[in-house]
C-alpha cells in the first residue's frame, strides 16, 4: 500500500515539476501600454448674411477664421468642470481637443450630456453679432459624430457642435 501511495505521490511530483517547467518557457505578454483617450469637439463657425437675418438659415454664410468659441462642461453637481476657449482657423473650422476633461460620473458626467459650445468673439468688424443660430448663445449641445481619431497610443473621440453664426451689425432693412 505504502509503494502505491509513493507512486501516486511520485506522479504527481513529476506532473507538477514538467507543468511548471513548460508553463515558464512560454512568453510573458509584455505590460499592455495605456492608451490616452481624448474627447474633441469639431464645427464652424460663421457669417450669417443680412438676407438670413432673423432665422437659423445659414444660405449664403461665409466661414470666419480667427473667432472665439468655448466649451463649457457642468458636472452632475451643476460646477463648472471645463472651460477654456478655442480659436477657429482657416474656413472657420475649430478642433476643440478638451485636454484635462474629466467625467466624475460616467453617465451624468459625459460630454454629449454635460458640454456646450458657446460664441465667445469675432474679429471681423463687419459681422461680429452674435446669434442664437444652433444655440451659440445658450450653449449648443454636442452631437456624436461617429468618428474616431486612432493611433497607436492615442485614440480620440469626436463631437460636433454647430454650425455657430455671427451676424453683421449693419443690414440694409428689407422693403417689400
Amino acid at each position: 500500500m505504502a509503494s502505491t501511495q509513493f507512486k501516486v505521490f511520485t506522479s504527481f511530483l513529476l506532473l507538477s515539476l514538467a507543468y511548471a517547467l513548460t508553463s515558464a518557457n512560454e512568453q510573458v505578454p509584455a505590460k499592455p501600454v495605456e492608451k490616452y483617450v481624448d474627447v474633441v469637439v469639431e464645427g464652424v463657425v460663421y457669417c450669417q448674411s443680412c438676407e438670413r437675418y432673423g432665422t437659423w438659415s445659414l444660405s449664403g454664410a461665409k466661414p470666419i477664421s480667427n473667432s472665439t468659441i468655448s466649451v463649457i462642461c457642468i458636472d452632475y453637481k451643476k460646477r463648472v468642470s471645463f472651460y477654456k476657449a478655442f480659436q477657429t482657423g482657416v474656413n472657420g473650422y475649430f478642433y476643440a481637443e478638451l485636454k484635462g476633461f474629466k467625467m466624475g460620473h460616467s453617465l451624468l458626467d459625459h460630454p454629449l450630456h454635460s458640454c456646450r459650445v458657446k460664441l465667445v468673439s469675432s474679429h471681423q468688424e463687419n459681422c461680429n453679432l452674435l446669434t442664437n443660430v444652433n444655440y451659440g448663445l445658450d450653449g449648443a449641445p454636442l452631437r456624436y459624430a461617429d468618428k474616431r481619431l486612432i493611433g497607436s497610443h492615442y485614440e480620440a473621440v469626436v463631437y460636433a457642435a454647430g454650425p455657430l453664426a455671427f451676424r453683421p451689425a449693419h443690414c440694409i432693412p428689407k422693403t417689400n
